[in-house]
């Protein structure tokens, strides 16, 4: 288990686009669905010591770093729960603005116990909330075939996601992150397997997106988060892959208690994209309670 002293630090993306999409007032009080290294809260409540902000996260590890790192002239106006954002309570015009930055921080990939990367050789784990008792080796070596081809290739839109389930059941069981990682990579054609983009990504996303929920979670938040804002307050959304970025297109347009504000997604600039590559991916959308 990772402790609240270890490094939790991690680069924001479109950090300056989505707090000017704000429009931020003097008095407002802001959601941070997505607390993480505390980033973007941290940048809202720097812009006027007036702001008030509550922040959420699943992980009590980014909350207790955040708790640790952040000044308290800031802490002051923080109001910290943790959870999951689909199962906040929020109250009817409570905010002037909420955002959510979607996906997995920097500091999750990169320790090897939390299981998200292949990077590393870890336990296969991928809870966002350690609390939670469905991981990812529990998918992978217990399962049925078919699940595990379904999820493959519904949240990781894996073409081979077939060939890769058949392969895991051959296989299995696994241990670590590096032993699933290395039996995807074998359902791969030899030339395939070295590229850009490691082969096991996609399926790796799909666990990942399965062990949290995430898709569904996100769904039930847009779904309610509206009722939340004042008249004329936003929201904005950030998010790593299409199968999230469709959502937050299709429930921002198709809620009556929104407008939308970017016809397109903002994405990152190619300075940002240079320094950040986990930029490259990141679309931000933003609209306005009627």
């Amino acid at each position: 288990m990772i402790n609240c002293n270890d490094n939790f630090s991690h680069v924001s993306v479109l950090a300056q686009e989505l707090v000017l999409g704000l429009n931020l007032i003097k008095g407002g009080h802001y959601l941070d669905g997505t607390l993480g290294a505390g980033g973007h809260t941290e940048l809202i409540l720097s812009h006027n010591d007036t702001i008030s902000m509550t922040v959420i996260d699943r992980d009590p590890i980014a909350i207790a770093s955040t708790r640790e790192r952040l000044p308290l002239s800031y802490l002051n106006r923080l109001n910290f729960w943790q959870g999951n954002f689909a199962d906040f309570q929020g109250e009817e015009n409570q905010f002037d603005g909420i955002i959510a930055d979607l996906g997995v921080s920097s500091p999750q990939f990169d320790h090897p116990e939390r299981g998200f990367s292949f990077r590393h050789d870890g336990e296969l784990d991928m809870r966002m909330d350690q609390t939670q008792s469905l991981t990812a080796k529990q998918i992978v070596n217990h399962w049925k075939e078919k699940e595990i081809a379904d999820i493959i290739y519904l949240y990781g839109e894996e073409r081979l996601s077939r060939r890769i389930a058949r392969k895991i059941v051959e296989k299995r069981p696994f241990q670590t992150t590096t032993e699933l990682a290395s039996v995807v990579a074998l359902c791969y054609p030899p030339k395939a397997r070295y590229g850009k983009i490691h082969p096991a990504t996609r399926s790796f996303q799909a666990l990942r997106i399965a062990v949290n929920q995430e898709l569904d979670s996100l769904t039930k938040f847009l779904t309610v988060a509206p009722r939340w804002l004042k008249t004329e307050g936003r929201i904005g959304i950030i998010s790593f892959h299409s199968l999230e970025d469709r959502i937050v297109k299709h429930q921002f347009r198709d809620s009556d208690l929104l407008t939308v504000i970017t016809k397109k997604p903002i994405t990152a600039t190619e300075e940002e994209q240079q320094a950040n590559a986990r930029s490259r991916s990141a679309k931000l959308r933003i609209a306005q309670k009627v």
